[in-house]
């Protein structure tokens, strides 16, 4: 049975059957459901009280609840909602207050019932009515199942999230014991928006991001996060408790930042949980739990929720952010600086236009014309997927590359390359329709990711995407150097030995232990440029043996048909040496 567009249990339905006919006072009705439940106004205005008891009086036909998913709104199933409570309980949490600032249909408010006895009072808030009222249906039901358990008073707020004042409140509550507990939305800001949705943030760079950064993505955030770093402001000096669950990457993130933040947080706990078995979702998330009103705390123990076990801390070590802590202190002697500058590879945004297949000596675009155009811009392209070999010589795509550095004017393209700057022309709606806002005032047909560092003949790459801690070699093809697209980084040499020097040490043990102590295999990009900058090629020099790189070289010559030596060797090293370093040297002698 629905009400309002919210379930009603059958029990709280056949009470309100019962109860309510005799009531026609608003403040009447108010009060004697406060008597029962503990909530405060359950009705707001006399109108809700009367369609309560008009839809009451006849028979109702299930209404389909709409798909809210895509909202990030994944409800806490009821028994999970109990398990967070009771594993809050057994750990001698006994909260005099709670606060669920995303409360849904109230699961967690009525597990907190179940669990906590000395609860003085709970403040619940949800944007969408319908569940604002199966949230006071499901706690006026819990209550006529066990009439004998203590009523708080209880407070649910119809308000978004982001407009209320938690600061305020934690005057209120601040010589009480706090927990804040629930499920936030799982989605990002973008994704939102995306959606036209009114339930955001007011429009702020919160994490003061560099403009080209906000723009390209790292101004995206999730909105569980905004919410838990917002509580933070407002009770982190509060004595108390936070359990929320959240994506993984929301965990990681606001660990990440305690270093700068220094919230007054301790004790901080991620307990990992089974999302496709809770959530019926792909998303890794877990329960984070942390201690308010603590010195600053910058570690995270990682538990399995079911079996109770730790698996492994991550965290700060230092001035170091790593991924497990035990395994970084027997690798971390390779975190350092890497010597080169790693790159982003091309981003266009306009793959069915820009990305090409040769099939008899054609050129083939996305959408499966033939494209006739000069040789001169085009040029082969890896993509994620295609790193799989330690050596490529030969791409499958290729991709157009229509300036040599960022914002360089295109005017050029229509007087050297017509059969080009016609094609593109052709499909300058394409370009037109690119939502990212990094293109707005560019030159026609812009990219980005490209500089002089894009036509190195020979680069080192790996895919920011895949979890393989594995590092290709990519040759020049048709006596040009080979593009990757943006979902790779690389680093690019101009002779091959250095190349190949260099990713033998990438593709030692030592690395590989090196990142998995400092990646998260569950990031949306388990390798960033911030992960590879801290390889210092220098450092792993000095880790690995000349056996090993000897060894190492004679295999590449001799699977890839390469006829490489170690002349260099001393050269490349040098290459390696700061020029601080090497300055200091000089003026040492």
């Amino acid at each position: 049975m629905k009400i309002f567009e919210a379930n009603i249990p059958l029990l709280a339905a056949d009470f309100f059957a019962k109860k309510l006919p005799n009531i026609s006072v608003l403040e009447s009705a108010n009060e004697f459901l406060q008597f029962t439940t503990g909530i405060k106004s359950f009705f707001s205005y006399e109108s809700e009280l009367i369609e309560l008891k008009e839809r009451l009086s006849i028979s109702l036909h299930s209404v389909k609840e709409p798909d809210r998913a895509e909202y990030g709104d994944f409800q806490t199933n009821r028994l999970l909602a109990d398990k967070v409570a009771n594993r809050l309980h057994e750990q001698g949490i006994n909260p005099e207050i709670i606060i669920e600032p995303t409360c849904g249909k109230g699961n967690f408010i009525v597990a907190s019932l179940n669990n906590f006895s000395g609860i003085k009072q709970i403040i619940g808030i949800e944007i969408y009515k319908p569940y604002v009222w199966e949230t006071k249906f499901s706690i006026l039901d819990f209550f006529l199942k066990n009439p004998k358990c203590n009523k708080p008073s209880i407070e649910i707020f119809h308000y978004n999230v982001f407009d209320f004042h938690f600061k305020t409140f934690s005057n209120l509550v601040i010589n009480n014991n706090l927990l804040i507990i629930g499920n936030p939305p799982w989605v990002t800001n973008s994704q939102l928006g995306s959606l036209n949705s009114k339930n955001l943030p007011k429009k702020s760079n919160f994490k003061n991001q560099n403009g080209l950064d906000a723009m390209t993505g790292k101004g995206n955030f999730d909105i569980a996060e905004y919410i838990i770093l917002s509580l933070f402001d407002a009770f982190q000096c509060i004595n108390g408790h936070l359990a929320l669950l959240v994506k993984n990457s929301v965990v990681k993130n606001i660990v990440f930042d305690q270093k700068a933040k220094q919230y007054r947080i301790g004790s901080i706990e991620k307990h990992c949980i089974d999302s496709k078995k809770e959530f019926d979702v792909s998303v890794e998330s877990s329960l984070l739990f942390c201690k308010l009103n603590s010195s600053p705390e910058f570690e995270c123990r990682e538990y399995n929720f079911y079996t109770k076990e730790m698996s492994l801390s991550f965290g700060w070590v230092n001035d170091k952010f790593v991924s497990n802590t035990a395994n970084y202190l027997h690798t971390q002697s390779i975190d350092g600086i890497c010597p080169f500058e790693w790159r982003q590879g091309i981003k266009h945004d306009c793959s069915a236009v820009m990305e090409l297949e040769k099939t008899n000596g054609h050129y083939l675009n996305k959408l499966k014309e033939n494209v006739v155009i000069e040789d001169e811009l085009v040029f082969g392209l890896l993509k994620s997927s295609d790193l799989k070999n330690t050596v490529i010589n030969e791409t499958r795509k290729y991709t157009i590359v229509t300036q040599s550095k960022v914002g360089q004017e295109t005017n050029y393209i229509k007087h050297q390359f017509p059969a080009t700057y016609k094609y593109l022309y052709e499909h300058l709606s394409f370009f037109q329709s690119r939502k990212s806002g990094i293109y707005k005032g560019k030159p026609l047909f812009s990219i980005f990711g490209i500089g002089d560092y894009s036509f190195k003949p020979y680069k080192v790459a790996i895919s920011g995407l895949y979890k393989t801690f594995h590092f290709t070699l990519a040759l020049p093809q048709n006596d040009k150097p080979v593009m990757l697209d943006d979902t790779c980084y690389f680093i690019g040499f101009e002779n091959i030995e250095y190349a190949v020097y260099a990713i033998i040490l990438l593709n030692s043990p030592q690395t590989e232990d090196f990142l998995r102590s400092i990646t998260f295999p569950d990031a949306k990009r388990v390798f960033t440029k911030d992960i590879l900058m801290r390889i210092d090629l220098l450092k792993l020099t000095l880790n690995c043996s000349k056996q090993y790189i000897e060894e190492q070289l004679k295999y590449i010559n001799d699977k890839y048909s390469l006829n490489l030596d170690l002349k260099l060797w001393d050269n490349f090293i040098e290459e390696l040496i700061p020029i601080k370093e090497k300055q200091m040297t000089l003026f040492g002698h």
